[in-house]
């Protein structure tokens, strides 16, 4: 009590405080105002507004000062980096907290994955919330690497920093009250719960929300959306390195229903974490498409605070933790300096914070068994195959049926027609299970690629023109415990590493952003003009999203949620 009671005598301006930001033009996203103030902080909180006695005196020479900026919904892991190096990547553009689900590094490691988690918090100034992973596995039809259950979640959920159960993937399940679904759900007790409703309207809609489920991030139009907002949900407006939403969403946002938003990344690729930015390029664009300042920051900030129930944090007011963001102009959220519990983390043109810690270790991810070249052919059972279409900007996926191009028996790749071949390996459990398909949209003309990011299960997924590089590329990641991989003529022609569960570098942020951008250019030779050709590969394999995708079992009908075969009539 001693340190409270000291924090309320610097209140009343009878102690000096720590630190006083004068001459700021504070964005307050509780009132709805920007005006000038001074702002007092003592031991990491804000402690008053006004003229007080400082040990230390910041001017703020008429920036503005606003909250940090939470992430409403982010898998970390899809930025391939440790959390230390998240941070450092993330922090220098205003964001100060992220509630996070490690969905992916759970499917693989179990609850390992969740406590090696928590056991990198001590070592960052990022506040991070976690939700408790909700469907591992996603679905019944992949393999992954660990099971987590309701009593997993139970025991997990009284956790100081889980804030709830995270995406409830499974739609069908809670729709049909599958009862050990419903379990799960109950599982979060007093906290939030997470949704996950891709397309889901109508009655459906109604029987998932009635589940006390009430977020969603998986909007991709304007009237899915204010359907989902009209019945009560949380709206998290998702702009990541694959799913960009926001054109579309934001346009329904207004001043009387705001409050009812968030804004999300979900998946965002370290590239784009340092070319665009993260929770401030939303912000950014949301403004350029003609949302009022004050709301767009409001949604960055107060909304998924009080969403989640995040205490003390979200809000420039007394008691708040001093989390807070300089900026010097106000619609282009161009970042000065990012403070957090008051002490400066970032000062542009330089990081005040470097990780100096060690770091938890894993075990090894990597066992597919034996595999041989001979086991990725698919033998010819007809002339018409079913064929994964890419949609641009997108995971959700098309379908159409196309003529099989036959060579000796065998279905092989249609490079002309850019019908690829793309097989998924187990490699948790050396079960020697091996989906085979056909994609269309990839591009590539010669050459093969593949990762062992693979949603949800993260399996080893490969597409390729030719059975020999993608053979290459299964052997190459073996070899380096997981990552990316790109083979051309049967050589490696790049590679980024990912020993941490398959899905993380412990490289710092800079290197792996130049790894993958190397990576990347290598893909474009063989033909593949995608921006983010890893990103849209990892999503081939959601089978909890529509329409055709592909796991270790089979090509899946998402919509009819079984596996189908890939010849057809």
């Amino acid at each position: 009590m001693r340190e409270f009671f000291l924090k309320l005598a610097s209140a009343r301006g009878e102690v000096p405080a720590d630190l006083l930001i004068k001459n700021a033009r504070l964005v307050n996203v509780l009132s709805g105002e920007i005006y000038r103030e001074s702002i007092a902080v003592m031991d990491g909180r804000i402690v008053g507004f006004g003229n007080y006695e400082a040990r230390e005196v910041l001017d703020a020479d008429n920036m503005y000062i606003a909250p940090g900026f939470i992430d409403a919904h982010i898998h970390f892991e899809s930025s391939m980096l440790t959390l230390p190096e998240f941070s450092r990547a993330v922090m220098p553009h205003g964001t100060t907290a992220v509630v996070i689900d490690p969905h992916e590094i759970a499917n693989v490691l179990g609850l390992d994955g969740i406590r090696y988690v928590l056991n990198n918090l001590n070592l960052i100034p990022l506040d991070v919330f976690v939700m408790i992973p909700s469907c591992v596995p996603a679905t019944p039809l992949e393999t992954s690497g660990a099971v987590i259950t309701e009593k997993e979640l139970k025991f997990m959920i009284y956790e100081e920093k889980v804030a709830g159960v995270g995406e409830m993937m499974n739609f069908p399940a809670v729709i049909n009250g599958e009862e050990h679904t419903h379990w799960k759900i109950n599982a979060a007790k007093w906290k939030k719960v997470d949704g996950h409703a891709p397309g889901v309207r109508g009655k459906d809609l109604n029987a998932y929300i009635l589940s006390k489920i009430d977020s969603d991030h998986e909007s991709t139009t304007a009237d899915e959306a204010m359907e989902k907002l009209r019945k009560g949900m949380h709206i998290h407006i998702r702009e990541g390195t694959s799913e960009r939403n926001l054109h579309e969403i934001v346009p329904i946002v207004t001043k009387n229903n705001s409050f009812r938003f968030s804004f999300a990344t979900d998946d965002k690729h370290p590239d784009h974490l340092m070319k665009e930015g993260h929770i401030d390029y939303s912000i950014r664009e949301a403004i350029k498409m003609g949302m009022e300042p004050v709301t767009a920051y409001q949604i960055a900030t107060i909304n998924t605070a009080m969403h989640y129930n995040l205490k003390n944090i979200g809000a420039i007011k007394p008691r708040y933790w001093a989390d807070f963001v300089l900026l010097s102009d106000l619609e282009d959220v161009k970042v000065e300096a990012v403070y957090k519990k008051g002490k400066l983390i970032f000062r542009k043109g330089s990081t005040e914070w470097s990780f100096s810690g060690t770091l938890p270790s894993v075990r090894s991810t990597m066992n597919p068994g034996d595999i041989t070249k001979s086991d990725i052919s698919i033998k010819a059972e007809g002339n018409k195959i079913r064929v994964i279409d890419i949609i641009p900007g997108q995971i959700v996926t098309d379908e159409f049926t196309a003529d099989a191009n036959i060579v000796n028996g065998k279905a092989d790749s249609d490079i002309k027609n850019d019908i690829l071949k793309i097989v998924v390996i187990e490699r948790h459990n050396a079960s020697g299970n091996i989906g085979k398909a056909f994609v269309h949209g990839f591009g590539l003309k010669k050459g093969a690629i593949g990762s062992t990011i693979a949603h949800d299960s993260h399996n080893i997924v490969i597409v390729g023109t030719n059975d020999r590089d993608i053979f290459t590329v299964f052997e190459h990641l073996k070899k380096i415990q997981g990552g990316l991989a790109a083979v051309e003529n049967g050589r490696v022609i790049g590679d980024l590493p990912l020993p941490v569960a398959g899905l993380l570098s412990e490289r710092p942020f800079e290197q792996v952003v130049r790894n993958l951008t190397s990576l990347r250019e290598q893909v474009h030779k063989l033909g593949c003009r995608h921006e983010s050709p890893f990103m849209i590969l990892s999503f081939l394999c959601l089978s909890a999203i529509p329409k055709l995708k592909i796991t270790d079992i089979g090509l899946i009908d998402v919509s009819r949620f079984r596996v189908v075969p890939v010849f057809t009539q």
